[in-house]
């Protein structure tokens, strides 16, 4: 793929993120150490220190998004918007520090069934800013850049205002200068180093990028030589993966080529034309609650253009949940899940 002219700068970022999250987590590491050679009391908690992380060796300065901010100390009172955002927080243990969380894409994984019992749901969608200040929190995770804006929890600067700092998933950023072009699972493990290493766990963080990494050991491109479509939702014009975002990741650890890999996007909307000429041999079709996977099988048989489709006569559909099909940890099973799937297909 040619080199686009804003990845020069955005390496650059990521590098210089990365080296200050593994110098966190380095400084974290050597206190932790340190701590070890005493006897087997919490020193967090002998400190005052907030419980199940350590205190912050120095603040923490991030360029997220365009936006700077910096954590002085690990956030207490933490509300999450979108299911990636919440996902990420239990997954590194944080869920005692969640005070309210919003826009549930859908049911949470399993293993975290009753984390949330306490944890009042401020809005089935994006919060206002009234109800986000009423919970009054320290700190604001969004899963989406959108999440900040007047008319939804509010702009950034005005939060900041409030004394809340706010982060959004590195994977949304919307500016071209910020957007990860294209995202990988190191990007990924980024994110979860970093949003580590506000809350000073970074052991934490890496158990769960080396529990990540042994997922996607499990899967050999099981794909190759196959071409997928990555349908995403839409009827008159299907809104589909594009090349440089989670969607294309999925499918790039599976082996499949993306019909779709010519669009410079996340996501995109295209005709059922484009579909029908560039002819999938496989459907991935995300499953949201508000647009079924067994809905998008019904708009692609009921078609007789698409229903012509060897893929669509034959079947040969792969499902993953919508919480799954966006940046987050769910991505690393996605993959050994879809690759299941595609083998179970025969191909």
């Amino acid at each position: 793929m040619a080199t686009s002219p804003h990845r020069t700068p955005h390496a650059a970022r990521r590098s210089a993120r990365a080296a200050a999250v593994l110098l966190t987590g380095a400084v974290a590491a050597v206190l932790a150490g340190c701590a070890d050679d005493g006897d087997d009391a919490d020193p967090a908690a002998a400190n005052g220190d907030p419980p199940g992380g350590a205190a912050l060796a120095e603040p923490i300065a991030v360029d997220n998004c365009g936006f700077e901010i910096t954590v002085d100390e690990p956030p207490q009172r933490v509300v999450t918007i979108k299911s990636t955002s919440t996902e990420m927080m239990l997954a590194l243990g944080l869920g005692d520090r969640l005070v309210g969380t919003a826009f549930a894409d859908g049911p949470l994984p399993d293993e975290y069934f009753g984390q949330l019992d306490d944890v009042p749901v401020i809005s089935d969608n994006v919060p206002g800013q009234e109800a986000l200040l009423d919970v009054e929190p320290d700190f604001v995770y969004g899963g989406w850049e959108s999440n900040f804006a007047v008319d939804t929890a509010g702009e950034r600067s005005s939060l900041a205002d409030f004394g809340i700092t706010t982060y959004v998933s590195p994977a949304a950023c919307q500016d071209p200068a910020y957007q990860p072009d294209p995202m990988t699972f190191d990007e990924l493990f980024a994110e979860i180093r970093e949003v580590a290493s506000f809350f000073g766990v970074s052991d934490r963080a890496d158990e769960l990028v080396a529990e990540q990494q042994v997922l996607l050991e499990q899967v050999a491109e099981p794909g190759a030589g196959l071409t997928a479509l990555w349908y995403s939702s839409g009827e008159d014009a299907p809104f589909v993966g594009g090349d440089i975002g989670a969607p294309a990741m999925i499918m790039r650890e599976l082996g499949v080529e993306n019909i779709f890999a010519d669009l410079d996007a996340t996501w995109s909307n295209v005709s059922w034309e484009q579909v029908i000429d560039r002819d999938p041999d496989v459907i991935v079709l995300v499953d949201a609650a508000w647009n079924t996977a067994d809905n998008k099988i019904e708009i692609l048989e009921s078609n007789p253009a698409t229903a012509a489709l060897p893929a669509v006569a034959e079947r040969r559909y792969l499902r993953l949940p919508f919480p799954a099909s966006e940046a987050g940890i769910r991505n690393a099973q996605a993959v050994v899940d879809l690759a299941g799937q595609l083998t179970e297909l025969g191909l």
